[in-house]
């Protein structure tokens, strides 16, 4: 068994754990900052808008791409002081195309810009391919992308409200796809990268890996926390805290494995080919599928917790939890604390030893524990680690 996986084995059986439920301050710190800066990108350089929304014509030519071809066909193209031009955006495709793109122009002012890259690359002008994109179709495919992540996050609430019977898990996992959202939007705004078609359907896809890994770990916390109530060994955030730990390694083996191949496209398409649907669609992709692996195990879980820990009901549980932890630590009993989820809710305990000074004992004695350490059975029964000493041998 490799490394990771002893420790997911470990993690799973509550022999080891990391406190990720107890420094959710922290990590939503970091969501916080993260998000502003995105929206500071957002709002300051603004999204690089595709010819697909903001409409405008493209031209495509072979040509032997080399370090001055962008250089060369932006001097060619403005020199044809075509009306209403601007400044146009001339890209490569791989070493054997050239891409120029400007705002929307009258016909005569599309020959005369065709004929000039023609000219430039060398080639026949027929063979210089030319095609005007109006803006309301590019206003159309933003609206249907609005309109179709409103009815997602809308079925999305209903679906996990209805599966886990709880609006809270469902208010948890919406502001968790939003937090997705908005960072791999704002990466796209930092970076500078076209948002075209492809890119609507990247963010799209992005939103069903975020959803699946927070699913997953929603259903561990209801198993752990189902008859919760009825104990007094450990709170609703101790509950959560054991299913994160009980899934993380799982999230992190999922997750890689859905990078590597998205990375190898995002190179495919951004180093080899320079541009096109492929590195529109892998960046966001990327940069989705990683921070919905970071939101499913940081941020989603510690916000159910903290919905949750809301409610009358468990804040009484943790009044009891604190107060026998409290009664436990002062008499020097053992204090139970959850380490697996088992079945309905219960937890197996392991308990801690602790030596009570006393006035009456010799000193120079050995000290009398508390209690004798227990283990845990798979019915979930404590049972003694030995026999006493009387009964040894029979």
């Amino acid at each position: 068994m490799s490394k990771l996986g002893q420790l997911g084995a470990k993690l799973h059986r509550g022999e080891v754990s990391y406190d990720f439920i107890g420094h959710r301050k922290l990590w939503f710190t970091i969501s916080l900052a993260l998000v502003a800066i995105s929206l500071i990108g957002l709002f300051a350089r603004g999204l690089a808008l595709g010819i697909e929304f903001k409409g405008g014509v493209e031209y495509q030519a072979n040509v032997k791409v080399t370090g001055n071809t962008v250089d060369d066909f932006t001097s060619v193209v403005k020199a044809t002081n075509a009306k209403d031009l601007g400044d146009p955006v001339v890209t490569t495709i791989g070493s054997d195309k050239v891409r120029v793109q400007t705002k929307p122009l009258a016909q005569d002012d599309i020959a005369k810009v065709r004929a000039a890259i023609a000219k430039e690359a060398g080639v026949p002008i027929d063979q210089v391919t030319s095609q005007q994109i109006g803006a309301s179709w590019g206003q159309q495919i933003a609206n249907k992308a609005i309109w179709a992540l409103g009815v997602f996050l809308s079925l999305v609430f209903l679906v996990i409200w209805a599966y886990f019977r709880e609006p809270k898990a469902s208010a948890a996992a919406i502001i968790a796809l939003i937090h997705d959202v908005t960072i791999t939007v704002g990466v796209y705004a930092l970076i500078g990268f076209d948002v075209t078609p492809a890119t609507v359907i990247g963010v799209l896809t992005i939103l069903g890996y975020s959803l699946y890994d927070t699913v997953v770990v929603f259903d561990k916390i209801r198993e752990n926390t189902r008859g919760i109530t009825g104990n007094t060994r450990y709170t609703y955030s101790d509950a959560t805290n054991l299913a994160v730990n009980q899934t993380v390694v799982r999230s992190i083996n999922t997750t890689v494995t859905a990078l590597l191949p998205i990375a190898s496209i995002l190179v495919v398409g951004t180093v080899v080919l320079g541009t096109g649907p492929l590195k529109d669609l892998s960046l966001a992709l990327f940069v989705g599928v990683a921070v919905g692996a970071y939101s499913s195990i940081f941020i989603a879980p510690a916000l159910l917790a903290v919905f949750k820990e809301r409610e009358p009901g468990m804040q009484a549980l943790r009044r009891r939890v604190i107060a026998k932890r409290a009664q436990a630590a002062k008499a020097g009993a053992p204090v139970a604390v959850a380490t697996a989820g088992a079945g309905a809710g219960a937890a197996a305990a392991r308990s801690v030893v602790q030596d009570t000074p006393r006035k009456d004992r010799p000193a120079g004695t050995a000290p009398t524990p508390a209690a004798r350490p227990m283990k845990a059975t798979a019915a979930g029964r404590p049972q003694p680690t030995r026999k006493p000493r009387s009964k040894r041998g029979k």
